[in-house]
């Protein structure tokens, strides 16, 4: 009954916390409201006519949505840069943004999800995937590997912080017997739900630009790019509106992971480039039409360009120790590769898959204004779920919200 009651009042006063602050705060969370709501009016055309609203047909199946499904799950699998080094390795340095790093991981899952229903068309058909409801076809389907490990990340993202805060919430240290075996866990299931997807591209042996031994390390390599440097840029953020202080010698350790991972994303890069141009065949043509354009048809050029200029430069500019450790160009570099990565994980991945079709056809892929509004809907709705986790947390981390005894 005790716990029952400190739950609800944990509740209680998290409502009051997420529903007051500055004038800033209130129209940061007026606009991500609005972006939600026109997002879900998009959604709701889409509900009506079906996917023929958007960009996507029977020659390019994924897009937009599927596009940043991927990426964010491996934003979502970058919190293990947080959780291993803090629970496992004891480096105290890790401890402040560990849980910044978590509410971020269940923000990016929760999109993923969302992302998934837009794309299947409608909550409606999700019945199917149910186990003993429709056919969910396990083992032998790589989407229901891709169900189960990411349901089973976004549970452990959510217990084991909330286990933490509501112990700190209760004036009391959180018992690492209870929490440190699911963090465990979740470093190696972190990694799991970005080999799954990553296999779930591979067995398709239809598409040869999917088929490639490097795609799974290549995952890894930029999720602990994108996702390390955009939890740089939340916590930058965070230390500057908030009372909540992150030490620069975390961020400068952040930093150094955004590096190395940036560094062997290039080179698995080049990698890719070589093995696709030094002795070309007709399995080459995806990569020709990403990089060079086919017959005339050249909708990706300026996305993929942008992205390898934008990866280079933020690259270099990392690896170069007194820019890393200029804070200002720091965060400017992770934005720039978080973009670079984003595009090169979306339309430099999905959309070549499907060009040329199987009888040579070139059917090029433009998203459609619905498309754009679902998606910036989706991305509104995750940057709101953190910002409430985040508030929430930041007050109990500082002590100002603990439970009050009467």
């Amino acid at each position: 009954m005790r716990r029952l009651k400190v739950l609800g009042s944990l509740i209680k006063d998290s409502l009051d916390i997420i529903t007051s602050g500055s004038k800033k705060y209130h129209i940061w969370m007026a606009f991500l409201t609005f972006v939600m709501l026109v997002g879900m009016y998009c959604y709701s055309v889409q509900l009506e006519h079906g996917l023929s609203v958007t960009g996507m047909t029977d020659r390019v199946s994924w897009g937009l949505y599927i596009s940043n499904f991927t990426f964010l799950v491996g934003v979502a699998a970058a919190a293990v840069m947080l959780v291993m080094p803090t629970y496992v390795l004891k480096d105290i340095d890790f401890k402040q943004a560990v849980l910044i790093g978590e509410g971020i991981a269940v923000a990016a899952l929760m999109m993923c999800l969302a992302f998934v229903v837009a794309d299947m068309g409608g909550p409606s058909v999700l019945w199917h995937m149910i186990p003993g409801i429709g056919v969910f076809n396990f083992p032998d389907s790589m989407l229901a590997w891709d169900v189960i490990v990411l349901n089973g990340y976004l549970f452990l993202n959510i217990t084991i912080p909330f286990y933490i805060l509501f112990r700190h919430y209760q004036g009391k240290k959180a018992k690492t017997s209870v929490y440190v075996p699911g963090a465990l866990i979740s470093v190696f299931w972190a990694v799991a739900i970005h080999l799954v997807t990553a296999f779930l591209y591979q067995g398709l042996q239809a598409r040869p630009f999917w088929n490639n031994a490097l795609l799974g390390p290549r995952f890894l390599a930029s999720a602990f790019a994108a996702g390390p440097a955009l939890i740089i840029i939340v916590l930058a953020i965070i230390r500057t509106y908030t009372e909540f202080k992150i030490k620069d010698k975390t961020i400068k350790k952040l930093a150094m992971v955004v590096t190395v991972a940036a560094q062997i994303n290039l080179i698995m890069l080049i990698s890719e480039l070589f093995k696709e141009f030094y002795a070309p065949t007709h399995h080459s043509e995806s990569a020709y039409y990403l990089f060079f354009g086919l017959k005339g048809k050249t909708a990706l050029l300026p996305w993929i360009w942008t992205s390898i200029s934008l990866n280079v430069l933020a690259t270099v500019m990392l690896t170069y120790h007194k820019l890393r450790n200029n804070f200002k160009v720091l965060f400017f570099t992770c934005f720039i590769l978080f973009v670079a990565i984003w595009i090169e994980k979306g339309f430099g991945l999905i959309v070549p898959g499907f060009i040329p079709g199987p009888y040579g056809k070139i059917a090029e892929y433009t998203p459609t204004g619905i498309e754009i509004g679902v998606t910036i809907g989706i991305w509104a709705m995750g940057a709101f779920i953190f910002t409430i986790l985040a508030k929430t947390a930041i007050k109990i981390e500082t002590g100002s919200l603990r439970f009050k005894k009467k």
